[in-house]
């Protein structure tokens, strides 16, 4: 019997993400054992700084990394949007998990249906400059406070703080369970998701032939098209996961149509952008708009940030 081990963040949504890629392994190599080790992240730590102020990167993935260049683990499952765009030497992405919900959504005690139906001035609880800015620019009226904390935490912080709502991730509370929650989900169209989110990416080692042959079978080539277009924004751009820059890719057949966005942190020039073409030149298509936004605007954004 094949026995592996399976890196993930310690938090119960990191867990739970690495059972459900567990169980998909299991279905289809089912005499494949697979146990899970736990480890505490930089991110995990830090739980007071916010995360535009961060200056590292793989804040929440790089431990993860190290043990599986320490063998102490043979694969790892992260949350792809908090990856960075280049792997580090001896590792690369196996299999990218299908990605059934990219969009955000907004969380509030108060009975609404839109961002039109927050109060004047109302209090927004995100620890994204990409949410951030796109709330601002949607509503310049609204106050956009730090949050940071897992989603349950953050929650909590809602219906104990001064916070009138939170914008979180929709795959999380998906995932958790708690669809409750949500007071309305985004059109990722209108409010742009972050690159790759929602997707799950299993990395390994690059020599590990046996294991990179177990998990790839697990890999969904639409995930693995629309989140290397979006990730390809990114490392055009040269930015970090954190600023205020947004990428939806979505496939349609033999289609793919690629939008983006970069701001200002307070929603002020806000510039967009969207291309389509075959998915055979998705990476092309996506550099190419990364280049439109720089060319609009966007270089003197990323040189103030």
């Amino acid at each position: 019997m094949v026995h592996l081990t399976a890196a993930t963040r310690a938090g119960d949504l990191a867990v739970f993400q690495t059972r459900s890629v567990i169980s998909m392994l299991k279905n289809i190599k089912p005499e494949v054992n697979i146990g899970i080790k736990t480890i505490t992240t930089t991110g995990d730590n830090d739980r007071r700084t916010t995360l535009w102020n961060l200056k590292d990167t793989g804040f929440f993935t790089s431990q993860l990394e190290d043990a599986l260049l320490a063998k102490d683990a043979d694969f790892a499952v992260h949350s792809f949007k908090d990856l960075p765009t280049q792997c580090r030497s001896g590792l690369k992405i196996t299999a990218i998990c299908d990605r059934n919900f990219v969009e955000d959504c907004l969380v509030s005690n108060l009975h609404i249906k839109s961002i039109e139906q927050l109060p004047e001035g109302a209090k927004i609880g995100t620890s994204s400059l990409r949410r951030a800015a796109q709330i601002k620019h949607m509503r310049n009226d609204l106050q956009v406070v730090p949050i940071r904390g897992n989603v349950k935490t953050r929650i909590k912080k809602l219906e104990e703080d001064d916070y009138d709502a939170i914008i979180l991730a929709r795959a999380g509370l998906e995932r958790l369970g708690l669809m409750e929650n949500i007071s309305f989900v985004f059109d990722p169209t209108e409010f742009i998701p972050a690159p790759a989110q929602g997707a799950l990416a299993i990395q390994t080692r690059t020599d590990d032939n046996s294991t990179n042959e177990i998990i790839s079978l697990i890999n969904n080539k639409n995930a693995e098209e629309e989140t290397a277009a979006e990730r390809k924004i990114l490392n055009v751009l040269q930015c970090g996961c954190h600023a205020p820059v947004g990428a939806y890719a979505k496939i349609n057949e033999s289609r793919i149509e690629i939008q983006a966005f970069i701001s200002n942190p307070d929603g002020t020039n806000y510039i967009s952008r969207i291309k389509e073409g075959n998915t055979e030149k998705a990476e092309i298509i996506a550099e190419n708009l990364a280049k439109e936004l720089l060319g609009a605007g966007g270089r003197e954004i990323l040189k103030r940030i």
